[in-house]
């Protein structure tokens, strides 16, 4: 991609804000070379690995990467001899550190049965280097001084040194602490020069204390002196100093050489490890302007849903529908300058570019983009009111630097395309550059104020016209796109709205020719039916939204069921099983206590004997005890017919015939559920009267007055909140619900606290619960009805 596209559409500010995200200075160095793949295979293994990595911080929250550092350098000089400092000692041991918990962390996530291929196969690639890790840990602490521990002969002689410091620290006081000391020294303290110990005498006893002078104040009057009686310690105590180095140095030079020893699996645990904090960076960026995993396609098709620009904050930008690349390659946004045509074409092609990244685009989820080879964008700020040559041939060598690359594989995104020149010369050059682009296969939005076009998309296959709503009430665009809906002029309504008479108006409309107002009037007509079929079609997919939750709980309930009764037919024929085995037992005990009698008696068996024995028969067979049946169905004398109410047996529901499906099943309508029953299974109940009086308007408002499922409760006041929780229950029992779901966030637990009080003391609710895991959790309370 050329580097004046990327900074154009402004991706340079999102890798910028993605650097925020980064752990460490290795993952901030690959993040600053991000830059578009134009490669389909790579891009989609880009998408992935970011999934993967979105996936791990919703479901942990947090991803230890704390402890990285670039120890490239410090591997280098390990291996040509070199001796790493104790700081730079620390950096390795904490990467490989970092790297250990990184590598059990995924690991564990994995264990869980989360897919995470792409980030396992990354961590199996670290090999974890314990023993260096914690060699160096044993010998230097994390404030980078080598310990006592480091070796034997160190620990001696900090024993030595502390020994002999505490000797001549002894020395010392005993001579500040003289009475005579008082008057010849400037301080009664112990000080060090030249890492000796001195005291501060003043000039004119210098001679008092002989010994070696190392320092004077500033004025002179005080020097420091280390006393003649201490030279000789302070000569044992350098001694010991010097040894002290000497073996430290020998201990870095061995851990600097077990280092370098490790030159491979160091250099692999460096690249893996820059590698996830690119990679959760990235989806932590995600996560921050709630971005989801586009669809990619090789294909040139571009499907958006509710897209935002990253840049824009959530709460000022509004989303829109982008879609190109499947029934037409060329949108063109025509309107006057309302400042939302450039914002568009910028989110489209910033989205482009994110994706092809590896970066998930604020958009919703099932959006769909594009890999594209290239990408070329000509956008420059034209809301100035003089156009100069100058900016005109600014726009002209870039586009026709465009012309010169553009093919199939390209993304063009023109901005106020042939302005800068006279508006018929510019006009007829923007058809001409459009042709081009359009004829040579590229995907290509442009936007522009020329009324010309406007005709544009009717006469060209595989080109739609667009604009951008302005709302002329308010005097200001509300930035939704319009696609399908070329631009119109609203000067008149906006001149009206200001003020101006309407005599003026009215001669200013007399000079418009009569098919300019039938093509306005026509747009105003196409934007207003756009707006209807917009509002229904939402509608639409609540009631569709709605019916599938409904399908979803009515399928877990009958699979309950159908498990419930597998699962007491299965224990009832292991209690007959049981009952039977117990008889045989005791039969077989019957006949062997017969045949020994026979034996012991000589086959004279008593009558009265018999008799018993055949009792003891007939006890042992069990006794099954049948299972209490539904009292039989009372067939009433009737033919159903369709809007007879009827009982559902096998549910226990009421409901009303819609329509005989076959022979032997029949449509039933149960609250707003629809379902096909067996004749066998429904029992009639009686044919609704027909009354004077209209029909219950109350329940048909409410049918229809699409109660949703849930009610979110989310920012409301407490006493407000429970006002609709009161009416949402009413018309949620008046629907013939079985469950509500009521959103009310965790928080400080008010809200849920005074919601599920005044839920238990309802009297038409069964019980309550918690959300489950994917049905909010605490945040929600799900109710049952009666």
């Amino acid at each position: 991609m050329q580097d004046r596209v990327l900074k154009v559409l402004e991706f340079t500010k999102v890798r910028e804000q993605v650097l925020e995200h980064a752990a460490s200075s290795l993952g901030r160095e690959k993040i600053k070379n991000l830059v578009p793949s134009s490669d389909f295979e790579e891009v989609v293994k880009l998408q992935a690995e970011t999934d993967e990595a979105t996936t791990v911080v919703r479901i942990k929250g947090h991803v230890p990467l704390a402890g990285i550092h670039d120890i490239r350098a410090h591997i280098k000089r390990s291996v040509i001899g070199g001796v790493l400092s104790p700081h730079e000692l620390v950096q390795i041991a904490s990467t490989i550190h970092a790297s250990r918990q990184m590598k059990r962390f995924i690991e564990e996530i994995a264990e869980e049965r989360t897919e995470l291929p792409i980030l396992l196969e990354q961590v199996s690639q670290i090999i974890p280097l314990t023993d260096l890790e914690q060699t160096i840990k044993m010998a230097i602490d994390e404030s980078g001084e080598v310990l006592d521990g480091a070796s034997e002969l160190l620990r001696s002689l900090r024993h030595q040194l502390r020994a002999n410091e505490a000797r001549v620290r002894e020395k010392l006081e005993s001579m500040i602490r003289s009475s005579s000391a008082q008057k010849m020294l400037s301080d009664a303290i112990i000080t060090i020069r030249n890492d000796r110990f001195v005291i501060p005498v003043k000039q004119e006893y210098r001679g008092h204390y002989g010994g070696i002078i190392h320092d004077q104040s500033a004025s002179g009057q005080t020097l420091f002196i280390e006393p003649q009686v201490i030279v000789q310690l302070n000569n044992q105590l350098q001694d010991i100093r010097v040894k002290e180095q000497v073996e430290i140095e020998r201990i870095l030079i061995e851990l600097s050489a077990k280092t370098a020893e490790h030159e491979n699996e160091l250099k692999v645990i460096v690249e893996i490890m820059a590698n996830l904090d690119f990679i959760f960076a990235k989806a932590r960026y995600g996560k921050k302007i709630k971005a989801s995993k586009p669809e990619m396609n090789n294909e040139g098709r571009i499907c958006l849903y509710k897209a935002r620009h990253p840049l824009i904050p959530i709460d000022e930008v509004v989303p829109n529908d982008i879609l190109i690349g499947k029934d037409y390659t060329t949108i063109v946004i025509t309107g006057p300058n309302t400042g939302g045509k450039t914002v568009t074409l910028k989110t489209l092609g910033l989205c482009a570019l994110m994706a092809q990244a590896g970066l998930q685009v604020p958009a919703l989820d099932g959006s769909e983009l594009a890999v594209f080879g290239e990408v070329y964008a000509d956008i420059g700020d034209e809301q100035s009111i003089e156009q100069s040559l100058s900016t005109f041939s600014s726009h002209m060598v870039n586009i026709v630097d465009i012309l010169k690359r553009v093919d199939y594989n390209s993304l063009v995104l023109f901005d106020e395309l042939g302005a800068g020149t006279d508006p018929q010369e510019g006009a007829a050059l923007a058809i001409s550059i459009l042709d081009e682009v359009h004829n040579r296969g590229a995907r290509v939005v442009a936007t522009t104020h020329y009324p010309e076009l406007k005709a544009y998309g009717y006469n060209r296959e595989g080109v739609l016209n667009a604009s951008v709503e302005f709302d002329v009430e308010t005097l200001s665009p509300t930035y939704k796109l319009l696609l399908g809906v070329p631009g119109r002029s609203n000067a008149f309504e906006i001149s009206k709205r200001l003020g101006l008479n309407d005599k003026v108006i009215q001669a200013a409309r007399s000079h418009v020719s009569e098919d300019t107002n039938q093509i306005d009037n026509m747009i105003a007509s196409l934007e207003h039916s756009k707006r209807q079929a917009e509002t229904e079609m939402q509608e639409a997919r609540d009631y569709l939204k709605q019916a599938e939750k409904l399908h979803h709980d009515l399928q877990k309930q009958m699979i309950e069921f159908y498990e419930k009764k597998d699962s007491m037919l299965e224990k009832a024929a292991e209690e007959a099983e049981k009952l039977v085995d117990d008889a045989k037992q005791e039969a077989e005990k019957v006949i062997r206590d017969l045949r020994k009698m026979r034996t012991e008696k000589h086959a004279e068996i008593k009558e009265h004997e018999l008799i018993d024995a055949k009792r003891r028969l007939e006890g042992a067979a069990p006794e099954i005890k049948k299972s209490a049946k539904l009292p039989a169905k009372k067939t009433k004398q009737h033919t159903l017919m369709p809007g007879d109410e009827v009982k559902v047996l096998t549910f226990g529901q009421r409901g009303a015939l819609v329509e005989r499906v076959s022979d032997s099943e029949w449509q039933v309508q149960i609250g707003i559920l629809k379902m096909k029953v067996k004749e066998k299974d429904i029992e009639y109940l009686g044919t609704p009267k027909q009354t004077e009086t209209r029909p219950m308007a109350l329940v048909k408002g409410r049918e229809d007055s699409n109660v949703r499922l849930e009610l979110d409760l989310r920012g409301e006041r407490y006493e407000d909140a429970l006002m609709k929780v009161e009416k949402y229950i009413d018309d949620a029992l008046l629907a013939n619900y079985p469950r509500v779901s009521i959103i009310h966030g965790k928080g400080t637990g008010a809200l849920r606290q005074g919601v599920q009080e005044y839920l238990k003391n309802h009297r038409s609710v069964k019980r309550i619960r918690f959300g489950e895991a994917g049905e909010g959790g605490t945040g929600v309370t799900v109710v049952e009805f009666k």
